[in-house]
């Protein structure tokens, strides 16, 4: 049986994103996945990497004695998915500090003389579902990197067969159709996934 870790990040339960967070994870469980549900705001994550984190980052494995519950949901995944929109083109601030917190040496990397090596290729499936206020073209003239990290950063520690970047671009106009065909294409992909 497939294991899919779900990171999902947005405090408003009512919002599209957490409508988009309740088709991958309604999806897959009817895929008959095991889905680790891990809703980052109602779960109380804490993203502040203090100064003794910081201090003992580099220190395996005990860097990971405040996130390990976190590491263990991390290690059991075979596959994972992020839901959560892009704000000020990037990641909200609890996603990208799970992953400062919870992506470190020895869990997602491992350094051999500087150099990182992939420790997450047990993860075999990665995907992302998002909404951008903005138009695609607004997002590349910064570089989009919300779609660089996770195709990029987050797909080399992992290394996966199958990688999906699904996003809706210019939500803040998006009408209702527009809306519901992006749900129905990520129903279709996480089918497909």
């Amino acid at each position: 049986m497939t294991r899919a870790l779900v990171l999902f990040a947005h405090p408003c339960p009512e919002s599209f994103s957490a409508s988009l967070h309740g088709t991958v994870v309604e999806t897959l469980q009817e895929r008959g996945w095991d889905v680790d549900d891990c809703d980052l705001n109602a779960e109380g994550f804490a993203p502040v990497l203090t100064e003794a984190e910081r201090r003992g980052y580099h220190a395996v494995p005990e860097n990971i004695g405040p996130v390990a519950d976190y590491v263990d949901r991390v290690r059991a995944a075979d596959a994972l998915v992020m839901v959560f929109p892009v704000w000020n083109f990037g990641y909200p601030a609890i996603l990208k500090g799970f992953l400062d917190r919870v992506f470190l040496p020895g869990v997602s990397f491992k350094l051999d003389d500087g150099k990182v090596k992939p420790n997450l290729t047990h993860i075999r499936r990665l995907a992302a579902v998002t909404t951008y206020g903005g138009t695609r073209m607004r997002a590349m003239l910064v570089g989009d990197p919300p779609r660089k990290c996770v195709t990029r950063a987050v797909w080399h520690v992992c290394r996966p067969r199958k990688t999906r970047y699904l996003a809706l671009y210019d939500m803040n106009r998006a009408t209702d159709a527009k809306r519901h065909g992006f749900q129905d294409r990520v129903r279709r992909e996480m089918q497909a996934f």
